[in-house]
């Protein structure tokens, strides 16, 4: 059984070709996919290659956690049915060459207890909605069973609003700082601004999903007393700030890791009681065979929130 695959064979030089599956155990299943999520964190320090020392990290590689499909086989032990639709964070099925982190493949072999079954509300257009279950997890695991919420968030990209999004379902109103115009649009329960235009330097929790680990000691002079700053990106250069006003701040530093299981969960509830959204958070798709063109608009055009590969009319 084969597959056909996103591979980057090296940094900057993706190729979309066939790959051997590994085998499905009893507890596998094989799920065919039909989207998957262009992460513009980690996935762009993949290809670029400035993703630091990480554990599996080698070349060529199967990118891709945020997929969805439709399960077409279920081991007698997975726990699974077939045509189930499912999220499916990654597999690692392709032999020799990695899976890191495996999702960006037209069919993969996936232990059926890693699977997630799609809530209904996210069912239609085969699911594509599905693919930002990672990034809300990402942002629960963040701030959902933290109090209080964040009340300042950096960036308006996919994972700002779905920060936001999740602080407003938990009873926040945060201010976002963002620095392009056309991404001050989208908010709903929530202010968007220029950071140039606050003057405050109160603010109890900061929530930095920027990846710019030149900003500590700008968001550390907009603390409260005691207030807390929230690591959320994915730094790729080493983090520093200047201590003595995080030492009059009494600064709190918190690094916010992967998300698990139970923030899946979390997220699937609040989106079936429709507390949550995902709404406009997708704008643009591809074809599967046009990968290579769709992660240079990801990661280089400021109008894509996310980009989607499209499988569907791929021959598994």
């Amino acid at each position: 059984m084969n597959t056909l695959a996103v591979v980057l064979e090296q940094p900057e030089q993706l190729a979309v070709r066939r790959l051997d599956l590994t085998p499905p155990s009893p507890a596998d299943c094989v799920v065919r996919i039909h989207w998957s999520g262009i992460s513009t964190g980690t996935e762009r320090l993949l290809w670029s290659g400035q993703m630091p020392p990480f554990p599996g990290l080698s070349y060529p590689l199967v990118p891709g956690y945020e997929s969805v499909g439709e399960i077409l086989s279920a081991g007698a032990e997975s726990g699974r049915q077939v045509g189930e639709r499912v999220f499916v964070p990654g597999a690692r099925c392709y032999g020799e060459v990695a899976g890191l982190f495996g999702g960006a493949s037209s069919r993969v072999v996936v232990p059926g207890q890693r699977l997630m079954t799609l809530p209904e509300t996210l069912a239609a257009d085969d699911g594509e909605q599905g693919v930002l279950m990672a990034l809300a997890a990402t942002a629960y695991h963040v701030s959902g069973d933290h109090s209080p919420q964040p009340d300042l968030i950096i960036g308006h990209g996919v994972l700002g609003r779905l920060l936001a999004r999740i602080a407003v379902a938990q009873g926040g109103s945060p201010v976002v700082w963002e620095r392009n115009a056309d991404r001050f649009v989208g908010a709903d329960g929530y202010q968007v601004i220029d950071p140039a235009s606050d003057e405050r330097r109160d603010y109890g929790c900061i929530c930095d999903v920027s990846g710019d680990s030149k900003l500590l000691d700008i968001l550390i002079a907009r603390l409260a007393p005691g207030g807390e700053i929230v690591l959320a990106g994915f730094y790729e250069a080493p983090l520093s700030f200047d201590f003595p006003p995080a030492f009059m701040r009494q600064l709190r530093l918190r690094v916010a890791a992967e998300f698990k299981e139970p923030d899946l969960l979390a997220v699937k509830a609040l989106l079936e009681s429709g507390r949550l959204s995902f709404d406009g958070l997708i704008t643009h798709r591809l074809p599967a065979e046009q990968a290579a063109e769709a992660y240079v608009t990801a990661f280089s055009d400021p109008s894509c929130l996310k980009m989607i590969l499209d499988w569907r009319q791929v021959d598994v």
